[in-house]
């Protein structure tokens, strides 16, 4: 019995047929491109599962990475992957988030950071409104932590310095170690004299507020490589102008520097007593036993075997950057130590009651030394 297949010309059927295996062709250029993709996508030795079935993700807001939506099992995979490489990374004692996400990131385990909620929020009024709100809170929140942190002193690697392999610590023996360190401020303090400055305080560590700042702590070379670097120490915030009536001392391994703002009149370096009056000086300094060959203290005079002192700090390089210095061909397991101490000076002309309620803020940074080659390269 015939069907009615069999009168279908024989052209049609050999075009059917060619259609039939161009489609199956296609099919199979797709599956070849999505496996490729996923090699490509994947970096290190993370591989996703060919054999997963691939499902969307049922979250309003998607988790992509290098821009590209991922699927569910992409997503599990890229969480278990940091789950265990945060067991690893934690059982050799490497603790540090910043750590942890350099290394993640190399092997690809990481999520982009999300930026689709604002564009949500825009098609949706009334979540646009709320969210409105929750950014005024969130602004106001942030601001008031701003004041709460004003005046801390920070001190920071840059991420040449991280990568090369230093840590800080707030003792020596660097049982804490970290790429940052923060200190609070001294509240309320006095005006106080350089003559009161105790002769034990760059011996202790960390945070030692009194009626002064005082903080000390080391910076060790982790690497496997010898270099120099440099260090600045600023000013990050202020007020009353308060910086004016600011002095600051500093301890590199031991050996003591002392700095001020300029002579608010001449533009040269603050002196006490000032260079043109002879008459008086100082006569006991504890802290200069620190440092008895300094060239910041002056004699003045010698009368009935007794010397007075004038006392000369460096003036701060510009009105927000107090010093600069740094350290050569700095070796595998080298420490050096530092100490800041700031104090408001009260036989300074500048310190006044207008600035009463003032703060300051301070920051010093280390980085490497770049050759010259590097830097007009």
């Amino acid at each position: 019995m015939q069907t009615p297949y069999d009168q279908v010309p024989e052209d049609v059927l050999k075009q059917a047929a060619e259609d039939a295996e161009e489609k199956k062709q296609e099919e199979k250029e797709k599956k070849e491109a999505e496996k490729q993709h996923k090699k490509d996508f994947y970096k290190g030795d993370f591989k996703p599962d060919p054999n997963l079935a691939e499902h969307r993700q049922r979250r309003i807001f998607k988790r992509r990475r290098a821009g590209v939506v991922l699927s569910r099992e992409e997503v599990k995979a890229i969480k278990e992957g940091r789950k265990k490489l945060r067991k690893e990374m934690k059982g050799r004692g490497i603790k540090s988030k910043k750590e942890f996400e350099i290394v993640a990131g190399s092997l690809g385990l990481y999520f982009d950071k999300r930026r689709g909620f604002i564009f949500w929020l825009f098609r949706h009024w009334l979540a646009a409104l709320i969210g409105a709100l929750l950014a005024m809170l969130l602004v106001l929140f942030v601001f008031s932590m701003i004041t709460k942190m004003r005046g801390l002193f920070t001190i920071s690697l840059a991420d040449d310095m991280f990568k090369e392999g230093f840590v800080l610590s707030e003792t020596e023996d660097f049982k804490i170690t970290s790429t940052e360190l923060f200190a609070n401020p001294a509240v309320n303090v006095p005006c106080i004299s350089i003559k009161q400055l105790p002769t034990d305080i760059d011996s202790i560590d960390g945070e030692h507020n009194k009626e002064y700042f005082a903080y000390t702590y080391y910076i060790r070379n982790e690497g496997e490589s010898i270099v120099d670097y440099e260090w600045d120490l600023e000013l990050t915030s202020e007020s009353l102008n308060l910086s004016t009536a600011a002095w600051v001392m500093l301890f590199e391994d031991g050996k003591m520097r002392f700095y001020a703002h300029a002579n608010s009149t001449t533009g040269e370096a603050e002196a006490l007593p000032p260079k043109d009056d002879d008459t008086r000086g100082y006569i006991d300094i504890p802290v200069m036993q620190l440092a008895p060959d300094s060239d910041q203290f002056e004699v003045v005079r010698s009368a009935n075997g007794v010397t007075y002192y004038r006392i000369v700090p460096d003036k701060f390089i510009s009105p927000t950057l107090i010093a600069q210095g740094g350290q050569t061909q700095v070796k595998q397991k080298e420490v050096h130590k530092y100490t800041v101490v700031l104090w408001l000076e009260g036989d300074d002309v500048d310190t006044d009651n207008s600035k009463i309620g003032g703060h300051l803020g301070t920051m010093m940074t280390f980085r490497l030394k770049r050759s010259e080659a590097q830097t007009t390269g």
